[in-house]
């Protein structure tokens, strides 16, 4: 998709919405994440290019670690799932207990992580 739009000098909107990898795929799933970053990159960067990324419930796991937090604009949902790690794998790294509502859109809107709360 950005390859292509990068190609026609055409804008980009990506829907977000993924559990994340899984551990049954591989390594094919991790590099398709830094391929989509490359191309993002070169999209925004080298052509100047307008992405705008909309995070749904759930936006977890790679995707929030790569193209999901990518474009100039960054919308979310209200009450989406945005998160990295699972609110258990957080805690057992950490050994303390993490609020409710930390992995909320609301949350994450509060510390600046993207831009406005739309509703679909």
């Amino acid at each position: 998709l950005i390859e292509y739009a990068n190609n026609r000098f055409l804008p980009v909107i990506m829907v977000c919405a993924s559990g994340g990898a899984r551990m049954q795929e591989g390594s094919l799933s991790l590099m398709q994440m830094a391929k989509i970053s490359s191309a993002s990159y070169n999209y925004q960067s080298n052509k100047k290019l307008f992405y705008v990324s909309i995070l749904t419930s759930p936006t977890t796991g790679g995707v929030t670690a790569s193209f999901g937090m990518l474009g100039d604009v960054i919308i979310a949902e209200p009450n989406a799932y945005i998160a990295f790690a699972g609110k258990r794998v957080i805690e057992q790294t950490l050994n303390k207990t993490i609020p409710d509502g930390l992995q909320a859109a609301e949350y994450s809107f509060q510390k600046g992580l993207f831009d406005p709360i739309v509703p679909r």
